[in-house]
């Protein structure tokens, strides 16, 4: 893959948040291993790239199964001019970093982004390696170490990390849990049309509801009466308005499908607002055992 800071072509470039070596580069290079990848310092700045044709597609974390939705997007996604095209689930894999010659009787300090610390703590604790210092990102710590060139600092992050920074695989996969999995949705200019009879299809939207009584119970209803499966609903409020909560809502179906259509017009009855955000394939990994 071609490096940001030389020309890309933006028709094949995906923007990531973070540095070169972060699980959201890894996310691109695997979903999308024939692209450029593109290092944006915010998610706005992502959003940005792709309004601005800098890339073709971006990629942005929507939630992780350990530490939830990531709350920021929430507050993105109903300002952003772009469309949902598909989603990607990421495993999350941690490795004990370091530079050549060092060894686990070496290492001293490990640097990570906090939740990269919190989620290998444990194995952290095995290796007696008790002395942690957080990071803005886990390849930024990878960076850092590599930098140094001491065999006292280890890095926590990813395997990706290390191959770009030069660094040794001291101890692969030291995640406390397996089941680490963060999910990534796919945002582009212009909308994908995917074909339920061919593929398992999710829409996903936002809407706020009319102020009368049980507004929400009965803007749902139509998803029971037509068989309509909810994946994800999550409330949050736009700007900190108190009485202006908006949902997030993610369900299988395409709109062209008669019961999404009707569930649809049964949600708009008791709505003020309706934006639908994207049609897109699923991820097989979300049907997996």
């Amino acid at each position: 893959m071609t490096s940001p800071k030389k020309k890309l072509d933006p028709d094949n470039t995906i923007a990531f948040m973070g540095v070169e070596g972060t699980n959201g580069d890894l996310a691109c290079r695997q979903k999308y291993p024939y692209m450029h990848t593109l290092a944006c310092p915010t998610f706005e700045d992502v959003i940005q790239a792709v309004m601005d044709n800098q890339a073709s597609l971006g990629l942005i974390p929507i939630e992780n199964s350990h530490a939830g939705r990531v709350a920021e997007i929430h507050q993105l996604l109903p300002k952003m001019n772009l469309h949902i095209i598909g989603e990607h689930f990421q495993p999350i894999e941690h490795h004990l970093l370091a530079p050549k010659g060092a060894t686990l009787q070496t290492i001293k300090e490990v640097y990570s982004h906090p939740q990269g610390l919190l989620q290998c703590r444990a194995h952290l604790r095995e290796l007696n390696l008790t002395t942690t210092h957080a990071y803005a990102s886990t390849a930024a710590a990878a960076a850092d170490v590599a930098k140094w060139n001491d065999p006292s600092k280890a890095a926590v992050a990813s395997a990706l990390a290390g191959e770009l920074y030069g660094l040794v695989n001291l101890k692969p996969h030291i995640e406390d849990a397996k089941d680490n999995v963060t999910v990534f949705v796919t945002i582009a200019r212009e909308p994908v049309d995917p074909d339920p009879e061919k593929e398992k299809v999710l829409t996903t939207l936002l809407f706020s509801i009319r102020n009368i009584p049980a507004a929400l119970y009965k803007s749902l209803g139509g998803f029971a009466t037509n068989g309509v499966n909810i994946l994800k609903l999550e409330s949050y409020i736009p700007g900190g308005v108190s009485n202006a909560a908006q949902f997030f809502l993610t369900f299988e179906g395409h709109p062209k499908e008669r019961a999404v259509q009707l569930t649809l017009e049964e949600l708009g009855f008791f709505c003020k607002k309706v934006t639908v955000l994207g049609v897109y394939p699923a991820d097989p990994a979300r049907y997996k055992a």
